[in-house]
């Protein structure tokens, strides 16, 4: 283990974990997806642990909601040094816990830094609307209170990030916080948790005089029954953010609107650029590669689809090729290699079982296929070759249809943009999506309002790699959720019309007369 790895050991030192050589029925092993190696376990917790940690979060909330957003504020820009003080180190705990590499784990820490700045600036905004009353000497207008206490569900593949978009913007708008992550990658929760709480226990803003100001940073890790199904159905948390499947979403979704809660769901994507035939190539190429390769293909943003007109289709097909069979997969720590492993071996296996129905639909393996996963299978790790399919023109196969977690690229082939468009829409889920044209009028015609039906569009950019200042989620099962940037702030806070009159009169609205 390297001397930054010995150092993240430090960030998640917590009396949760334990060695992994000791670890009961009770706990849950985080391995090395390269290696398949155990780098530590945790102790699961439980219903009760997560009914502590919700009154501790609830009484703390209560006190934070006070202070002033500014003030709010500036505890979560120390929290933002706090992280950068902690990128390498933080970085390849990505790494090592979730497999991809290096340079895109310390981007992700990046990324959490960039929302912790993103929310300082917010905390002196949080504006309200003015609004013109029809009633003389009245005042109307909109402002934003804290919603109170949300539990916040992460997935395997963000560990850092989508904690950071949700945490950070619930803070300053006064929330506090309970965190499930996923059993995938416990320890990257537990040391963001430990500097989180390290930055609230060592403050002097904030200081309530009953609880534990870094209750305000929740963390529990638990089961989907034990703890999962728990918050889903808690009264006492207004709002649900769930990251994840588009199966996990609709459970989540149905069991917080019975209790007509609220829910801020970002589910699967299966993200398709269109390709026109003015294309720039050497823009294309690097954009794919990185959009269906990049994590191995474990983005919800990734690249799946690749729509491509009939005049360029070969020709992009026979570069992305030798771009695919020249990616070095390997150790994610090393410096020279773009693709890690897939999180499991179910994952290897799901991507083995969508090849196999595509060519039983009649596709074409163009490089990857079941032999490139299967290259890796006596080797210690979960490796595969990135894939390309080739569709036939005219044929849907089912499969590329469903949002496969890995680098699986399918390549399909137009003759005009409507049927492009249409192909491209064709599918339950809309979260990102791309033109690469040279053509302002094409470009215009994907972002109409018939035309992507996407969250995110992009022109010659990929479907991946999102910036935080934009609002990030998607349409259809994606779950219509928004976090992170633009308004998403909304999302963590309740809006109250208020009207005030400072006349001596009582008129009524409508003109009504009474009595």
């Amino acid at each position: 283990m390297s001397q930054q790895l010995l150092q993240s050991a430090d960030l998640y030192r917590h009396s949760l974990v334990v060695d992994a050589a000791t670890a009961g029925d009770d706990c849950v092993i985080s391995y090395n997806p390269a290696t398949e190696e155990p780098i530590a376990a945790v102790r699961l917790q439980s219903k009760q642990d997560y009914q502590d940690a919700v009154q501790r979060a609830i009484k703390a909330q209560r006190h934070w909601r006070r202070v002033p957003a500014p003030k709010r504020g500036e505890l979560i820009r120390r929290m933002g040094n706090a992280f950068r003080d902690q990128c390498d180190p933080l970085g390849e705990l990505v790494t090592l816990e979730m497999g991809k590499i290096k340079a895109e784990g310390v981007g992700e820490v990046v990324e959490c830094i960039d929302i912790a700045d993103f929310a300082v600036g917010l905390s002196r905004q949080l504006y309200g609307l003015t609004i013109q009353s029809e009633r003389p000497q009245h005042r109307m207008f909109e402002q934003w209170q804290p919603l109170g206490t949300i539990g916040i569900i992460t997935a395997f593949n963000f560990p850092v990030a989508v904690w950071a978009w949700n945490a950070m913007l619930a803070a300053v708008c006064g929330d506090a916080m309970i965190w499930k992550p996923s059993l995938a990658t416990p320890l990257t929760a537990i040391a963001m948790t430990n500097i989180a709480h390290d930055v609230m226990r060592h403050q002097d803003i904030f200081n309530p005089p009953d609880c534990d100001a870094a209750d305000i940073f929740g963390l529990v890790i638990g089961t989907d029954q034990e703890v999962g199904e728990t918050m889903v159905d808690d009264r006492r948390l207004p709002l649900i953010s769930a990251t994840g499947s588009c199966r996990m979403g609709r459970i989540v979704g149905e069991r917080v609107a019975a209790r007509l809660g609220r829910s801020l769901l970002e589910l699967g994507g299966n993200n398709g650029i269109i390709v026109m035939n003015d294309v720039d190539m050497d823009m294309l190429l690097p954009g794919v590669l990185f959009g269906a390769v990049g994590t191995a293909g474990q983005r919800c943003t990734s690249t799946r689809r690749l729509i491509c007109h009939s005049d360029i289709v070969d020709e992009v097909a026979t570069r992305l090729v030798p771009a695919y069979k020249s990616v070095p997969i390997g150790n994610p720590l090393d410096k020279n290699t773009l693709m890690g492993p897939l999180i499991n071996s179910q994952s290897v296996d799901a991507m083995r079982q969508a090849i196999e129905r595509a060519v039983a639909e009649g596709c074409e393996i163009l490089t990857g296929g079941v032999e490139g996963v299967d290259r890796f299978k006596s080797a210690p790790g979960h490796f595969v070759e990135p894939t390309i399919v080739r569709v036939p023109k005219g044929v849907q196969p089912a499969i590329a249809k469903e949002e496969t977690f890995a680098p699986l690229l399918y390549i399909f082939e137009f003759d005009d943009l409507e049927d492009a468009i249409e192909m491209h829409n064709d599918v339950d889920q809309g979260l990102s999506s791309a033109i690469f044209t040279s053509s302002l009028r094409s470009a215009e015609r994907f972002l109409s309002p018939d035309g992507s039906d996407c969250g995110i569009a992009n022109v010659n950019i990929g479907t991946s790699g999102a910036e935080i200042g934009g609002a990030f989620g998607g349409e259809k099962d994606t779950g219509g959720g928004r976090e992170s940037g633009s308004d998403s702030w909304k999302a963590y806070m309740r809006r109250q019309t208020c009207t005030v009159n400072y006349g001596a009169d009582m008129p009524l609205a409508q003109g009504i007369e009474f009595g």
